[in-house]
């Protein structure tokens, strides 16, 4: 009876508990209800445990409201982690980067300079107008693109190096350790930073070459164009002086072989003429023919003489005897003449070691010749084109057209404080937004 008694003030506290929770909107489990009563009741004496009842419509509110509040709570926490991260890698690097680039970061004055490789060819025009059509352009494109390699190359800063103290020019004013060039540095860091304060372009259309210098003294910087002027100059007239000596070399040793071959040309001729103790066997097989024909002449006269004697005198006269005599020494005779002249014994030679017949001393008479005569033409032709290279080499000179000198600045244009800074902010901008999406993009998938 006692448990009986007991359970109605029980159940009537858990009432004014559940009501008492409902006010102050907070969820609690059965256990801690049943905690609650057990600590109210005055006699201490236990209830028996309450079936589980079906949560009314205010505990649903209550629960809801719980969740809407536990869900703004983790939106709440993720903005105050996204304005964090903005904060830490964006706004703090980029005032920092801003406060550098207006306060720390040092003056740089720059010196620009425009020219271009020009050639000077001999014009061909006959009036006095071609004495004022020499300069050109030419083909002095790949002289440009070897200078611009030339400006930026190992061997341009070395020279500088020779002339100016770059440690010293370069060296970091205050605390700009960032545009300035540390000493000591390796040269590949060095030429790094010499491409970076010397810039060349060139347009190809126009065959214009700009350069700039930016330095942190007005007068250094125009000083240092002017040496890369300098040293350009002198590449190009090496470039030039360079081709022109190898033009002359190659004619000089086309020349020297001509006139080898025409020498030699010329004594084999000396030593036949020699061996065959005639000038020109042409000739003598010219003087040979006409021989033969006064002989064949001498001997048909003869013949019909002898036919007239013998007509009226008899064999044994002297008159008769004579002619028959001089017929016999004329026939000897014009049988020598023909063999020499080539028609019979064609293959003899004579104990020189020329050949014995008229038409074999002239046909290695006329091959000698040609040889000579060609290595004369081969001999001539080399001379003109030295000539010619010689004239070429003048009139061919490659030189630098400077038409726009280094200029000194008297105000500093580099560097671009407030646009540094903002590419910086916005650098730094993109790189968080990328970093965002993606980790909330990642943890949505996973």
């Amino acid at each position: 009876m006692a448990i009986i008694r007991n359970a109605a003030p029980s159940a009537a506290r858990k009432d004014i508990a559940v009501d008492r929770l409902t006010n102050q909107d907070v969820v609690k489990s059965k256990s801690v209800h049943l905690l609650e009563g057990l600590l109210g009741n005055d006699d201490r004496m236990l209830a028996p445990r309450a079936k589980p009842e079906a949560p009314n419509k205010f505990q649903k509110i209550i629960t809801q409201e719980v969740n809407k509040r536990s869900w703004l709570g983790s939106i709440r926490l993720r903005h105050a982690m996204i304005m964090v991260s903005f904060v830490a890698f964006v706004l703090i690097p980029a005032v920092l980067a801003s406060l550098y680039m207006i306060f720390i970061a040092s003056d740089q004055y720059h010196s620009s300079a425009s020219f271009s490789v020009r050639s000077i060819e001999a014009s061909g025009s006959p009036d006095i107008l071609g004495m004022f059509a020499q300069a050109s352009t030419g083909n002095t494109g790949s002289d440009s693109y070897i200078l611009m390699d030339f400006i930026g190359s190992e061997r341009m800063l070395a020279d500088a190096e020779k002339k100016f103290d770059l440690d010293k020019i370069y060296a970091a004013r205050g605390l700009d350790y960032f545009y300035g060039m540390a000493a000591g540095r390796p040269v590949e860091d060095k030429l790094s930073y010499w491409r970076n304060m010397v810039d060349v372009n060139y347009d190809h259309a126009s065959g214009i070459m700009q350069l700039q210098v930016k330095a942190f003294d007005p007068q250094q910087a125009q000083d240092i164009a002017k040496f890369i002027l300098e040293e350009s100059d002198a590449l190009v007239n090496n470039l030039s002086a360079s081709a022109r000596d190898g033009v002359l070399k190659a004619a000089q040793d086309e020349m020297h072989l001509a006139e080898n071959r025409l020498a030699k040309a010329r004594v084999a001729v000396r030593e036949y003429r020699d061996v065959s103790q005639e000038v020109d066997p042409v000739e003598g097989a010219k003087l040979a023919a006409q021989l033969i024909g006064g002989l064949e002449a001498q001997l048909v006269q003869m013949n019909a003489d002898l036919a007239t004697a013998k007509a009226q005198m008899s064999d044994d006269t002297p008159r008769i005897r004579v002619l028959k005599a001089r017929i016999a020494s004329v026939e000897e005779q014009l049988s020598s003449e023909r063999q020499r002249l080539g028609s019979g014994n064609a293959g003899a030679q004579s104990e020189s070691g020329a050949s014995g017949d008229v038409a074999g001393r002239i046909q290695k008479f006329e091959a000698l010749e040609t040889e000579r005569e060609f290595a004369e033409r081969a001999y001539t032709a080399s001379l003109a084109s030295l000539e010619k290279a010689r004239i070429d080499a003048g009139n061919k000179q490659r030189y630098l057209a400077v038409f726009l000198e280094p200029s000194l600045s008297q105000m500093a244009q580099y560097p671009a404080r407030f646009l540094n800074s903002f590419l910086v902010a916005l650098g730094l901008l993109f790189a968080w937004a990328v970093f965002v999406m993606g980790y909330y993009n990642i943890r949505d998938r996973t």
